[in-house]
Parts: C-alpha cells; sequence; structure tokens
C-alpha cells in the first residue's frame, strides 16, 4: 500500500472515530438526561424508589447513559460504514463498467489504476 493509500485510509479511520465520539457524546447526554428526569420523578412519586440507596440509584441514572453511549456510537458507525460502503461499490461498478468498455478485465489492480485517473 502507497503513502497515499495509507494517508487516505488514516483519514478515513479518524472520520469515523470523530464521528463515532459525536453520536457517543449525544446519545450519553440524552439517555442520562432521561435517566436523570425520571430518577427525580421516581423519588418525588415512589416510595420504593425513595428507599433505594444513593448508589444505587446512580447505578441505574449510569446504566442508561453508558446504554446510550455505546447504542449511539455504534449506530453512528454502522450507519456511516453502510454509506461507505455503498458508496465505494458504486465506484467499483463505474470502474468494472468503464474497463470493459475498453476491452480490459477488471482485476483489482485495474481498478485501483482506474480509482486513481479519475480522482485526480
Amino acid at each position: 500500500m502507497s503513502s497515499d493509500g495509507r494517508s487516505r485510509r488514516r483519514e478515513l479511520v479518524d472520520e469515523a472515530y470523530n464521528l463515532q465520539v459525536k453520536a457517543g457524546l449525544m446519545g450519553a447526554a440524552k439517555y442520562g438526561a432521561f435517566s436523570l428526569g425520571s430518577a427525580i420523578l421516581a423519588q418525588h412519586t415512589w416510595p420504593a424508589f425513595r428507599r433505594q440507596t444513593l448508589p444505587f440509584k446512580g447505578f441505574l441514572i449510569s446504566i442508561f447513559t453508558i446504554y446510550g453511549l455505546v447504542s449511539s456510537a455504534d449506530t453512528a458507525l454502522l450507519s456511516h460504514e453502510n454509506r461507505q460502503r455503498l458508496t465505494e461499490n458504486e465506484l467499483r461498478r463505474e470502474a468494472r463498467i468503464d474497463l470493459a468498455r475498453r476491452g480490459l478485465v477488471a482485476t483489482e489492480s485495474q481498478i485501483m489504476k482506474w480509482r486513481d485517473e479519475h480522482q485526480r
């Protein structure tokens, strides 16, 4: 793999990481606010919840917050990977069609050369 390929891959990894971090923080904030609001509501309306210890209540809030962080980050990464896969498949399809028009067999090396020609 060339240094251009490595730098391109590094940029894609950094982009996916930043996307995942942002989505995870947003999910943690949403689920954390919901769980904190639910705990406050339960504290004022439900005597059984009121008898629970503070560490247990903190544990419940943290569980919901962590769930929001993980599920939102995972969903964002999966949708990002799906978009990348669709884009890559479309690019490869175009390359195969163009190479077939030229009378060439669409091997991996031919597709990479075609990609380099058309990205510049």
